[in-house]
């Protein structure tokens, strides 16, 4: 027998984007308020498995084709090669440098190298957490 689940998946629709957002915003926050990198990716992972909740896994992986798998070593590989960076320049490890820039539409804003650091951290909180789930949900 199928369940009718037609407000999970409508209510999931706006639920995603809400989530998302706020997601991103938390990424972006994160070094200068709470949040950053692990937190971003913990709600944005949220997201993906509220997706996969309301909607059959394959249609999501057929919509969303992530192998999460790969995202999260892209995410470890990225947040290692931000570290190591810096003792080329004869840095410390984990040195991190920022400067402001003349952006068109926001003006006068700060850059940092945290943000390439925290981009790992946020791709390899996403894959771990999804292929958490995912394998939960695959023993059934």
């Amino acid at each position: 027998m199928k369940i009718n689940d037609v407000i999970l998946r409508t209510v999931a629709k706006a639920g995603v984007l809400i989530i998302f957002t706020f997601g991103i915003y938390l990424f972006f926050s994160g070094h200068h308020n709470p949040g950053g990198g692990f937190i971003g990716g913990l709600v944005l992972a949220s997201a993906f498995v509220l997706l996969f909740l309301s909607h059959e896994s394959e249609t999501v992986s057929d919509a969303i084709p992530i192998d999460f798998k790969k995202l999260s070593a892209l995410g470890v590989l990225i947040a290692l090669l931000s570290g190591i960076a810096p003792v080329f320049f004869g840095q410390p490890f984990l040195s991190q440098s920022f400067g402001y820039f003349d952006l068109p539409f926001y003006g006068k804003t700060e850059l940092a190298t945290v943000m390439i650091f925290e981009t790992g951290i946020a791709l390899t909180v996403i894959g771990v957490v999804v292929n958490i789930i995912l394998s939960i949900s695959e023993d059934e």
